[in-house]
């Protein structure tokens, strides 16, 4: 059975047209009815998940705030000066996580390793600041025992320097797989993901840093105590 030249031309065509979508497959993962990547996806879920941790954490510190019997108080110890610079910083690490992004998507591995070490020093530089906030605050007799103020205060906020913890971890993973050649430019997507994951405890430390310190605590009066009297 001899095969035409046209029957050939239609078998290389479709040989072709799977090859292109074995390309696009492999530069966009596994598609969804979302038109994102499994991979995303899943990031996008965890972080939904994280916004319920983070609001039930945020709710029963606003229902501590002021009922304090004992200090110290926040206003006895924060140095809001010194957060906000702290805080600053932190901040300033998304923007260095986008030009990690951008670095990447160019194909330019060096300047990937650059900001993504940036970034993850800019972290380590807040979690320090973190520690010496803390170490401080002992210091002043504020401790996870002390009141009430203090466990809601070191729990919330301790959990988001965990946070900020794993994030610094991803990012040096990252800077050394693509210091091995392990992190080409079709993988763009991992540093993205990551990078969704880093924006978000950058987010939410804004919504801590407002709620914990700049917004004052209400003033709850004690219950009042009937004198004793001796018959």
């Amino acid at each position: 059975m001899t095969t035409t030249p046209e029957a050939l031309a239609d078998e290389h065509a479709i040989e072709a047209m799977r090859a292109e979508e074995q390309l696009i497959g492999a530069h966009e993962g596994h598609a969804t009815n979302t038109g994102v990547s499994n991979e995303k996806l899943a990031m996008w879920a965890f972080l939904g998940s994280e916004c319920l941790l983070f609001g039930g954490l945020i709710s029963t510190y606003f229902l501590y705030r002021g009922r304090s019997l004992a200090g110290p108080t926040p206003k006895q110890i924060y140095d809001i000066p010194y957060t906000s610079i702290s805080s600053f910083v932190l901040l300033m690490s998304s923007l260095t996580m986008v030009l990690a992004l951008a670095a990447i998507q160019r194909g330019d591995q060096r300047r990937l390793r650059v900001w993504l070490v940036a970034t993850a020093m800019l972290g380590t530089t807040f979690i320090g600041g973190q520690v010496y906030e803390f170490t401080s605050f002992i210091r002043e007799g504020l401790t996870l025992k002390t009141n009430l103020f203090g466990s809601s205060f070191f729990v919330l906020t301790g959990f988001h320097g965990v946070h900020v913890t794993v994030g610094i971890i991803m990012l040096l993973s990252l800077a050394g797989l693509s210091s091995k050649g392990k992190l080409p430019q079709s993988k763009s997507e991992v540093v993205e993901i990551v990078g969704l994951y880093w924006h978000f405890v950058d987010i939410v430390w804004i919504v801590l840093f407002t709620i914990v310190y700049l917004i004052p605590s209400p003033h709850v009066p004690r219950p009042s105590v009937p004198p004793l009297q001796i018959r």
